[in-house]
């Protein structure tokens, strides 16, 4: 059970004596706050959380970590001399006074993962990280006791928070590791100490923050170099980028992809639209032919990854392919009912070059007239350009009608129409909710529509004002 002293030990000359609070959950929004939780004040760059400790009380809190004084009704002990001796009241909400919050939450997160003798496999790239996290888990969760970080808690601030919610019964845990900024992935390692590594594949995510496709590799390539001699890194055999990593660790390679050189591979690939992919899954000397209820085909290359992962961890193919086909897998890309029996693709989660060219795929194969409605692809810095005109030329062979939300998306209009598209098929907009009655008014009958642009693009809005006739 996790305690409010196996939070303070780590951070300061604390003695546990078993007699302190259970916590229920370390959260950095105060909305998130329960009775037991811990809040981590937070000092971003638009809200800082010392702003709402009060509140955090209100909902609940047991403790906060903040770094200044805040209000003299509040118990605040100060954490930031090792030498004093320390004495709490636990009967009463607690701010405890540190240098750093989020220092101060890493050291306390690492100090409670290294209490488990878990195995933690991480998994990073620039696109598919929490698809692959989601269907490893359940693969894994087929023969083990197995954790994956919630939601998208995969930063240097998410991941601690994650890593509470390990307990003695689990055997393995699948965690999502996201960088920022260079060097975030290798404190992430530092605070998890995983033993497998696997990466998805690398693109111009982030361009605008790292500066250089090398630099990408660098950030992502942390992980690997974290990995220990008698571990495992699990490449994509068809990336070159993530193929050079394995001259940058100590681990075991073991490779995954189309490619039949690969260690687990997949051919015979079957796109069943709206019904999942079929495809046949080859390793050494076997082969089986599998049914996943997946959209898309790239789809097969997170089945690999999990496939990967299952046969580095002991699973049987039997194990494997329960877990790649259990239905309660819930992944970022879903259908909605639309207006006229359409159907609306939702992948508005976040979009990049590489996620969009495989959502139009996706809409390629599937029957019925096709819509795509396609938002700015943010943080792209210097290949923005020339990456939303590569998706207005496939824009333009897979849809009948374009809609485009944002400035740096009429790029893809434009190269959508340079290429061959109708002009009077292309409508630019500057925001969602300008795209939604436009689009309403040329849904057909049984239009396939697919949603996709960037997190701060708010897509959502689309699926949740057209997706109310369903």
């Amino acid at each position: 059970m996790l305690t409010l002293g196996h939070i303070i030990k780590p951070i300061a000359n604390y003695k546990a004596t078993g007699s302190e609070p259970a916590v229920v959950s370390v959260v950095m929004d105060s909305r998130e706050v329960v009775s037991g939780s811990v809040f981590v004040a937070y000092k971003g760059e638009n809200v800082d959380g010392h702003d709402y400790v009060t509140q955090a009380f209100a909902n609940g809190a047991i403790a906060a970590l903040v770094e200044r004084p805040l209000s003299a009704d509040f118990q605040t002990v100060d954490l930031r001399n090792a030498d004093d001796e320390l004495s709490f009241d636990f009967t009463r909400p607690i701010c405890l006074l540190v240098d750093d919050a989020i220092t101060a939450l890493q050291t306390a997160a690492k100090a409670w993962r290294n209490r488990f003798d878990v195995e933690v496999i991480g998994i990073t790239g620039s696109v598919g990280k929490t698809s692959t996290k989601e269907l490893t888990h359940a693969v894994l969760s087929q023969k083990y006791r197995t954790f994956k970080s919630p939601g998208n808690r995969n930063s240097i601030l998410g991941l601690p928070m994650a890593l509470f919610g390990l307990r003695e019964h689990h055997e393995k845990a699948v965690l999502e590791m996201a960088m920022y900024v260079p060097g975030e992935i290798k404190t992430l390692c530092t605070m998890s100490s995983p033993q497998v590594g696997l990466v998805t594949l690398i693109g111009a995510v982030h361009m605008e923050r790292a500066g250089s496709m090398e630099a990408i590799v660098a950030a992502k390539q942390e992980l690997v170099e974290a990995l220990p001699a008698d571990g495992v890194a699990i490449l994509n055999k068809d990336d070159e980028r993530v193929m050079g990593m394995a001259d940058h660790t100590h681990a075991r390679i073991f490779t995954y992809g189309l490619d039949p050189t690969a260690d687990v591979w997949a051919d015979n690939i079957q796109s069943m639209g709206l019904d999942g992919i079929r495809f046949t899954l080859h390793h050494k000397h076997e082969a089986m032919t599998v049914n996943v209820p997946l959209l898309g085909r790239h789809s097969v290359h997170t089945s690999l990854r999990a496939a990967a992962v299952g046969l580095v961890e002991g699973l049987s193919w039997d194990q494997i392919v329960r877990g790649l086909q259990a239905t309660a897998v819930q992944l970022k890309l879903v259908t909605v009912p639309g207006p006229k029996n359409s159907t609306i693709i939702d992948d508005t989660y976040n979009a990049n070059p590489e996620s969009m060219m495989a959502a139009l795929n996706l809409l390629a194969d599937l029957q019925g007239r096709h819509i795509a409605v396609l938002g700015d692809m943010l943080e792209l810095g210097p290949v923005e350009e020339q990456s939303h005109r590569l998706i207005g030329r496939r824009a333009a062979d897979v849809a009948q009608r374009l809609i485009t939300v944002g400035r740096r998306a009429e790029w893809i209009a434009e190269e959508a129409i340079k290429v061959g598209m109708p002009e009077n098929h292309v409508i630019k907009v500057k925001d969602s909710e300008t795209a939604v009655p436009i689009l309403e008014s040329i849904i057909a009958e049984r239009d396939m529509i697919l949603v996709k642009g960037s997190l701060g693009m708010q897509m959502d809005k689309i699926i949740n004002a057209v997706g109310r006739y369903n």
